[in-house]
């Protein structure tokens, strides 16, 4: 996958209005106050700012993203608002430049879904993750296996559906990560993106304490 593409196209869209979600996961995360907060594909960082002022001054937010020109943006607004409880950070999702179990809230809007090794992704979410934390993420799923052609496009990897995996391959990674009783909170009806349908979804799960800790 084509990270050069990603980042090109989400850094000419920085000073865009358009709507670059597939979903509204920050809806129901419900951060609270002194919480430590993620964002995955942060963008120009609004949800960031959301969260920063629901957890106030006692909580922390990170933004997380690929694109200079969305983390560009993103720190500048925030510096405008004069907002010192976040931090963004480029990265890979791959390998999250945040502590192990330090974290209680992780929120991703169609982000994942460009990950070159989402299993190591969901991995990375599972480490960060405190006792009892969770993760609000919205994504898409494709209905059946993407064909190859679509998989090298970057036209259809920077649209968000490209990338993206069967509903079943998704929930499995979750399990194998270590999470389990995934909740789905609303899912769409399939839609057409090329040859193939898809679907957007938005899901809920707990980092639990194992029955041998």
């Amino acid at each position: 996958m084509a990270l050069v593409e990603i980042n090109n196209r989400y850094s000419t869209l920085a000073e865009d209005n358009c709507c670059l979600s597939c979903g509204g996961a920050i809806d129901y995360s419900k951060p609270q106050k002194g919480e430590i907060c993620v964002d995955l594909g942060s963008g120009r960082g609004t949800d960031v700012l959301r969260m920063a002022a629901e957890v106030g001054e006692t909580g922390f937010v990170y933004g997380i993203d690929i694109s200079d020109g969305m983390l560009k943006k993103a720190e500048s607004t925030a510096k405008k608002m004069q907002v010192t409880n976040v931090s963004f950070k480029k990265a890979v999702l791959e390998d999250l430049p945040v502590d192990s179990d330090s974290v209680d809230l992780l929120i991703s809007n169609c982000t994942i879904n460009h990950a070159d090794n989402k299993q190591e992704v969901w991995n990375e979410v599972y480490r960060i993750l405190k006792i009892g934390g969770r993760f609000v993420v919205s994504d898409i799923f494709s209905t059946k296996p993407v064909p190859e052609e679509y998989r090298n496009d970057p036209q259809a990897i920077s649209e968000c559906w490209g990338g993206s995996v069967t509903r079943e391959e998704y929930l499995n990674q979750l399990e194998k990560a270590g999470f389990n009783k995934i909740e789905v909170i609303e899912e769409s009806k399939p839609y057409p993106k090329g040859s193939i349908e898809v679907c957007s979804f938005t899901i809920r799960g707990f980092k639990k304490k194992s029955c041998c800790n």
